[in-house]
């Protein structure tokens, strides 16, 4: 087990390596912050004074160890929009984006293991043909939209619910069901498909031929075979949703870092966006190592070399 973790640790370090690289080099080629941070008509002297200050009139390669070097110490410099610590202001900003993450999981589970066990028990019936039917349009349909039209009909409309910000508990409603609909939607379907083959093992037959209740048949026996599959991917699509609550975050106007990045992005600030993907990669990184880590509680054939 421990041989395991260690090697698994490695490999996540060799990830944020390659990621940390590939987030400079896009960043790098996408043009020169000096003439974007300097009006239009400032002279050349300026722009090249302000290049060798940030340090961009150095080679490349030099520009990314240095970066590197700072990294490691959580350390990605000031932000250009704001002056603070890039780092300081991501984590700042990372408890509401993990609050919208969690209140979407939650909901996706809440919803989505009950309606897709019921579906499975129930094949061909309209509770079956609803959860299909939500799973095909919750994939299909695009979260900005959906979040519009949430807001059209629950704060325009209706007026129950707030369009946008932070604050009270109502304020979580429409961004949360928005974030995790695409979620919910693979949820009901991956778990009625593995209800489904589960329900049809033979195991299954042989428990019913000896008259076990059919609870104890469904929960106990299928529905725990199944959860593997819907651990790994609660594990990787709450790193997804971290990433994906950037729409959603611009949609409601969350003060999360999503829209941070967004914004940073837009002014190419580039300590800040660094710092954004490192610390949503760092949390990706640890939801897959979770995830492998809770195999072997679930399965016990599972044993780590």
């Amino acid at each position: 087990m421990r041989d395991y973790v260690v090697k698994r640790v490695l490999r996540s370090f060799l990830v944020l390596f390659g990621l940390s690289l590939a987030v400079f080099a896009l960043l790098s080629i996408s043009g020169d912050p000096a003439t974007i941070m300097l009006p239009p008509e400032a002279p050349m002297s300026e722009v090249i004074s302000l290049r060798t200050a940030l340090g961009f009139d150095q080679p490349l390669h030099i520009q990314y160890l240095k970066f590197l070097a700072r990294a490691v110490r959580g350390e990605f410099g000031n932000s250009w929009q704001y002056g603070l610590p890039a780092i300081n202001l991501v984590l700042e900003f990372f408890p509401a984006t993990f609050q919208l993450a969690l209140a979407a999981l939650l909901f996706a589970l809440v919803v989505g293991i009950p309606l897709g066990v019921v579906s499975a028990i129930r094949e061909g019936s309209l509770i079956d043909a609803l959860g299909l039917s939500l799973g095909v349009v919750g994939r299909a349909m695009p979260s900005f939209w959906l979040g519009i039209m949430l807001i059209l009909v629950f704060a325009v409309n209706l007026k129950v619910l707030p369009t946008s910000g932070k604050g009270e508990l109502r304020h979580l409603v429409l961004p949360a069901i928005t974030l995790s609909t695409a979620f919910l939607a693979q949820i009901v379907l991956l778990v009625r498909s593995g209800m489904l083959d589960v329900l049809r093992e033979d195991y299954i037959r042989t428990a019913r031929a000896k008259g076990l209740q059919p609870y104890t048949i469904n929960m106990r026996h299928a529905f725990r075979n199944t959860l593997i599959p819907v651990v790994t991917m609660v594990g990787l699509t709450f790193g997804r949703l971290l990433g994906g609550s950037v729409i959603t975050e611009s949609v409601f106007s969350w003060p999360g870092v999503g829209r941070l990045a967004v914004q940073a992005v837009s002014a190419r600030d580039f300590p800040l966006v660094q710092a954004s993907v490192v610390v949503f990669a760092l949390w990706i990184v640890l939801a897959n190592l979770i995830v492998d880590l809770l195999y072997a509680f679930l399965d016990p054939r599972i044993r780590y070399g």
